[in-house]
């Protein structure tokens, strides 16, 4: 079954350019080892400190795999650190999602 992993972040507003190079980052890692990337998201209008990320995956099994190699990968390694030093992300919360077919075409 397919599964999308839905991020929530909690951001610190006054550091948004931290958030988009981070996920700007994201953009590279995530689809070479194995991820689907549907895409990151940062706040435009209304509240200003939650951000998203949203990643596809064939299944939970799947995730579980990709997050072994994200765990041996120097590049994905180096941004968590990144996100770590600078501190612009103040929470995180992940919710695995399966869609709902045959409402639209």
């Amino acid at each position: 079954m397919a599964v999308t992993c839905f991020i929530r972040y909690e951001i610190d507003p006054f550091q948004r350019d931290a958030f988009r190079q981070y996920a700007e980052n994201w953009l590279r890692i995530i689809p070479r080892l194995g991820g689907r990337l549907l895409g990151y998201f940062l706040p435009l209008e209304g509240t200003n400190y939650e951000a998203w990320g949203l990643v596809g995956f064939d299944s939970l099994a799947a995730y579980e795999a990709y997050r072994a190699r994200l765990r041996a990968d120097a590049e994905a390694v180096e941004n968590f650190a990144y996100a770590q030093r600078e501190r612009f992300i103040l929470r995180e919360e992940r919710t695995f999602l399966s869609a709902v077919h045959g409402g639209l075409p």
